[in-house]
């Protein structure tokens, strides 16, 4: 009986849990969806690099694979934040300027 109240507890206070915006932690403003379309936009306008052509830079480079990428300012300019991973294992972060393609700086690895 006390496990179907407890279930029947946590059902009702789901929806509430649910219907909460996420909150805002004070994140930049590159980090949604919508961000994800203004930094396409970037790209058709000719503002920024495409991020293909910054891994295929960075893969010239130091072959390996990339992991993950996120987007943000360097310095006040838009960058590239690339995570990538060598072929022996090493994670590298190069920050990469987004409207030239020139790998700004590297960390790690």
């Amino acid at each position: 009986m006390k496990r179907l109240l407890v279930i029947a507890v946590l059902l009702a206070a789901a929806p509430a849990a649910v219907a909460q915006p996420y909150p805002d932690y004070g994140r930049p403003s590159y980090g949604g969806r919508g961000d994800q379309d203004a930094a396409r936009d970037a790209v058709r306008g000719g503002r920024q690099v495409p991020l293909s052509q910054v891994i295929a830079n960075i893969a010239a480079r130091t072959p390996g694979r990339q992991l993950n990428t996120t987007q943000g300012d360097a310095g006040g300019r838009p960058a590239y934040f690339v995570q990538w991973q060598t072929n022996d294992g090493r994670v590298i972060i190069f920050v990469v300027d987004a409207q030239s393609g020139q790998i700004i700086s590297r960390q790690g690895g």
